[in-house]
């Protein structure tokens, strides 16, 4: 986490800001996964900075920033969130704002186009409701230490179907299609509205809602018979029916899919042919 001013910081401070009375303003600036930006501030009046507009919510305070300079994950309290408009409780439960990209930061509210003072910025981690607010774990680039310096060996596949790694070409595996039916946790797909997924490919692959509530959420495809597809979990409040979707097709990450489906071996992100503990602890001539 970049953390706030220390001492040092206050001397360097802007004028208003060691001003006796201040006209300071607590700003949010939010920007969610999927490209949605929130602007919030504690004053009492909208403001526009850098050309986003702070929406009035003065309520909404940090109510504790605690910073240190260990690589120990930080949290803060946010105090009004959910009140604000642009925050519903909803959507928190439905994870959508989990990993948004987080801004805190104090501006002069007489004279916005100022260059603001930044307190903290990260990501959102785990999000926890406490009534009519909500407790977030703030991430920052110390999150990065804790990646592994290398790689662990793995028979199956590190890489993610079309990442970076894998190279395959997701533009053949979307299809768009229409949910006519939900049972649970099982879809089914109206015939013909997705074409290339009857042999089974959607299995470990990915629905995106496009509609209703759900529009925007993401729920992973566990299984296929069919036009059936099992997902692992459900949006929060599913969408009237006939419902569009986004289907991206899945892989096992096998070597034998990589090879004959998708023809991309090459690339293959895994040691499906290295020994096992089992052959490393075997009794000689067992």
């Amino acid at each position: 986490m970049v953390s706030e001013m220390g001492a040092s910081g206050l001397s360097a401070a802007p004028g208003w800001l060691r001003e006796e009375v201040a006209t300071l303003a607590w700003c949010w600036r939010l920007s969610r996964r999927d490209g949605v930006v929130v602007g919030l501030t504690s004053h009492d009046r909208d403001l526009v900075i850098d050309g986003v507009p702070y929406r009035a919510a003065p309520g909404m305070k940090p109510s504790a920033i605690e910073t240190t300079d260990s690589l120990e994950a930080q949290t803060m309290d946010l105090e009004g969130a959910i009140t604000s408009a642009a925050i519903a409780a909803a959507d928190l439960d439905a994870g959508r704002w989990d990993g948004a990209a987080l801004s805190l930061f104090v501006t002069d509210w007489t004279a916005p186009g100022a260059a603001p003072v930044t307190v903290a910025r990260g990501t959102l981690g785990a999000i926890e409701r406490r009534g009519g607010a909500f407790a977030a774990e703030l991430q920052g680039v110390a999150r990065l230490l804790d990646k592994p310096v290398c790689p662990a060996t793995s028979p199956s596949c590190r890489a993610t179907l079309g990442d970076r790694a894998c190279r395959v070409d997701l533009a053949p595996l979307t299809h768009r299609a229409r949910v006519v039916a939900i049972a649970g946790r099982a879809v089914t797909l109206e015939p013909g509205t997705a074409p290339g997924t009857a042999s089974g490919a959607m299995a470990f692959g990915e629905l995106l809602w496009l509609d209703g509530a759900a529009c925007g959420l993401a729920s992973p495809v566990v299984a296929q018979d069919g036009a059936v597809l099992m997902l692992a979990e459900m949006p929060p409040a599913p969408p009237a029916l006939p419902a569009r979707v986004r289907l991206v097709e899945g892989c096992d990450k096998q070597l034998a899919t990589c090879r004959t489906r998708f023809a991309n071996a090459v690339n293959f992100r895994g040691e499906a042919h290295l020994p096992g503990n089992d052959l490393l602890t075997r009794y000689p001539g067992g």
